[in-house]
């Protein structure tokens, strides 16, 4: 459910920060107060595509956010731990920052998230009908989307499309062997004559740098041996270092005696002579270990050189000779796989049984899912002053497999008995439609897990009796799902539990009396969650307009009291600020 919506600079909204409850609620205002704009707010933070426009003029940024209650959405929950964008317990964050150089960015619990991540949450948390969702509906794509979620089977149809691309790769992947046999059998052989040639090297994993080191060592031998004799010497020869320390160290221990501030000295003399008698000790295991053998040394300059030759010949450094050995022979075995034309046929037998399968499922449960669909629809229609109208969701089989299955799906609508049957898209008029597109959404509606439901203006083009069926249906719908309309019909509005009004005030008059020549024309609204009083009132205008009588209001009590399942609470305002 959806608890909290906060926007800043968003369109003409400078604030806002609106709190929800459960149940019906409605919008109203008069065209052009900004009763949309909390619909496309939120929109955004559900993963639409940002547009400079929607930037509150003047703005830097603007900023969007929701609280969505997500306790016993045990699939949420899932979602967000294998995300890693869990937060606290039952609460679900969406905030989104939008700025005048187009840059969008984006969080999920504080964390920073993608907008197909964005989209993703957004599936499990909102149902949103826009203004324009029964154009959408003329659409096979979305007919069939729709069909697939109805059923409860959109992972199914996912599944289904995924298997159709593998089968389509595997397909390709035959097809440019067999096209490019000869050029693939040419590969073959000049890789197989390095990889036998790289072989018979065997050159191995760090090998180049212990051989440098090594012709290192064996060609400065003399110059080592030198150097340690040296060092030696002077160390631990007669009259060398050590003597003539331990001498020290007996002379400051024999006047220590005397004056102990010398013993701390001679302790650290001591400590010395005991690290040079170490040193003493690794220069002679450095001597006696020291190799000088000249045929060693040639053997691994031998070495050296071949190595050397072969990263020039195969144009790579010397040290990356072992993985070109093991790349060689990883292509070598892609194309054998590649060149057996055996295999690669059972692996397009395969991807297409595997496609097929997914497929005949899919089609079994889209079978009954167009019948219940067209069930509910028709018997929708019925209520929305179409009686003895019909809708039929008509599975078409294809003639060629597809990615979507083994079928099109088609809504095909008759909007009276006398009228024959035809494609949504063809046959209704715009009101009938919009009715036709209201049934669907409602009927569709009915069987979602999505918690919130958003209808923005989708009861355009009708009224009176008509009118108050949607309300009376999205009352209905409200018993265990949030709703949230958009809406100009009292009719609707009069069934709701909360009810916001959005009015938007001209404050140019104000400012051309200003004598500041940078002052420019400003527009605030203000977004009032109404009492019960103030409801009567609204009603009233939505029925008669901006002169509100008494028998406008009268007609509006008695609507409000008769279509009302609860009283609105207190008045409270929140501002929208200056453009």
């Amino acid at each position: 459910m959806l608890h909290a919506l906060s926007i800043r600079n968003f369109v003409v909204v400078e604030k806002l920060d609106v709190e929800f409850e459960p149940g019906f609620t409605v919008l109203t205002g008069e065209t052009g107060a900004g009763k949309s704009i909390l619909v496309d707010a939120l929109a955004l933070l559900l993963g639409d595509r940002f547009e400079l426009r929607q930037l509150r003029q003047g703005a830097e940024r603007a900023e969007l956010s929701a609280v969505f209650d997500a306790t016993n959405l045990p699939i949420v929950e899932a979602w967000l731990d294998s995300q890693g964008l869990a937060g606290d317990q039952g609460v679900v964050l969406l905030r989104r920052v939008l700025d005048a150089q187009g840059r969008s960015r984006a969080w999920i619990n504080g964390r920073p998230a993608t907008l197909a991540q964005l989209g993703e949450i957004g599936e499990m948390l909102v149902d949103l009908h826009g203004q324009h969702a029964h154009q959408a509906l003329a659409r096979a794509p979305m007919q069939r989307a729709l069909l697939d979620g109805f059923g409860g089977f959109a992972t199914l149809a996912r599944e289904t499309a995924d298997a159709f691309r593998l089968w389509r790769a595997a397909v390709a992947t035959r097809d440019a062997a067999r096209h490019d046999a000869d050029a693939l059998a040419r590969e073959r052989d000049e890789l197989d004559a390095r990889r036998q040639e790289l072989a018979s090297l065997a050159p191995g994993d760090g090998e180049w740098a212990e051989l440098g080191a090594r012709q290192s060592r064996l060609a400065h031998a003399a110059a080592l041996i030198d150097s340690a004799n040296g060092a030696q010497a002077a160390i631990d020869g007669d009259d060398a270092l050590l003597s003539r320390i331990h001498a020290l160290v007996q002379q400051l221990t024999q006047a220590s005696t005397h004056d102990a501030a010398l013993g701390s000295v001679a302790t650290a003399l001591e400590s010395a002579r005991i690290q040079l008698d170490d040193v003493a000790h690794s220069l002679r295991d450095y001597l006696r270990k020291l190799d000088v053998d000249p045929q060693e040394l040639a053997r691994v300059e031998e070495r050296l050189s071949a190595l050397h030759e072969a990263a020039r010949k195969f144009r790579v450094r010397p040290d990356e000779l072992p993985a070109l050995l093991a790349a060689t022979g990883e292509r070598l075995a892609q194309l054998a796989q590649a060149g057996d034309s055996a295999a690669l046929d059972e692996r397009v037998a395969a991807a297409a049984k595997a496609w097929r399968e997914l497929a005949e499922t899919l089609s079994r449960k889209r079978r009954a899912a167009a019948a219940e669909l067209t069930h509910r629809v028709t018997a929708a229609m019925q209520d929305l002053a179409m009686p003895g109208g019909k809708l039929t969701v008509r599975l078409e089989r294809l003639a060629e497999p597809a990615a979507h299955g083994l079928e099109n799906v088609e809504f095909d609508v008759a909007a009276h008995p006398a009228q024959p049957p035809g494609p949504l898209s063809k046959v209704a008029s715009g009101g009938e439609l919009s009715r036709v597109a209201l049934a669907i959404q409602v009927a569709t509606s009915e069987v979602g897990s999505v918690p919130t439901l958003v209808f923005d203006e989708v009861d355009t083009g009708i009224g009176g009796a008509v009118a108050a069926t949607v309300g009376r249906l999205l009352q209905s719908l409200a018993n265990a799902r949030q709703v949230l309309c958009v809406t100009h019909l009292p009719q609707v509005a009069a069934y709701s539990d909360h009810h916001y009004l959005v009015q938007k005030q001209d404050s140019r008059e104000t400012v051309r009396k200003k004598p500041r020549a940078e002052d420019i024309a400003g527009v605030s609204s203000e977004l009032s969650r109404l009492s019960r009083d103030a409801r009567i009132d609204e009603l009233a205008r939505m029925l008669g307009g901006t002169a509100i009588t008494a028998k406008t209001r009268a007609h509006a009590k008695e609507l409000f009291e008769q279509h009302r399942r609860g009283a609105g609470a207190g008045n409270q305002k929140s501002g929208i600020g200056d453009q």
